[in-house]
């Protein structure tokens, strides 16, 4: 599926609350540095990360079920062979956007994902 403008508009306009699965403490980071930059656009940031306590002044959780509030969009910054588990987690928790970044692709979980019908973004 050809990803669109459109859709990538969408998300990011219908979304308030982006859960970052992957967000690292390291600033040199794309996973930091994205996050910073849509923390700075407004946008509330929910690090899920086991291995960390707290990124960018927000409590981390270690998985998406651990997340206590509504989730608009999971932004994905794990390995292509590790999305299936968080794309099930998504699914669980009602999200209404996945987006898997650059370099992230998973064709079997992005379908999974959009037969939920939640949309994917992916490598992009």
């Amino acid at each position: 599926m050809d990803l669109s403008v459109d859709l990538i508009e969408e998300q990011l306009r219908n979304s308030r609350t982006i859960a970052v699965v992957g967000l690292s403490p390291n600033p040199d980071r794309d996973s930091h540095r994205v996050s910073a930059y849509l923390q700075s656009q407004g946008y509330r940031i929910i690090p899920v990360n086991p291995t960390v306590d707290e990124v960018l002044g927000e409590k981390s959780y270690p998985d998406l079920p651990s997340v206590p509030e509504s989730i608009d969009m999971v932004d994905v910054f794990r390995r292509s062979d590790q999305v299936m588990p968080v794309v099930e987690e998504a699914i669980q928790v009602g999200a209404r956007y996945i987006w898997m970044q650059d370099g992230v692709v998973n064709e079997e979980a992005a379908e999974k994902a959009r037969q939920a019908g939640i949309p994917v973004v992916m490598d992009d």
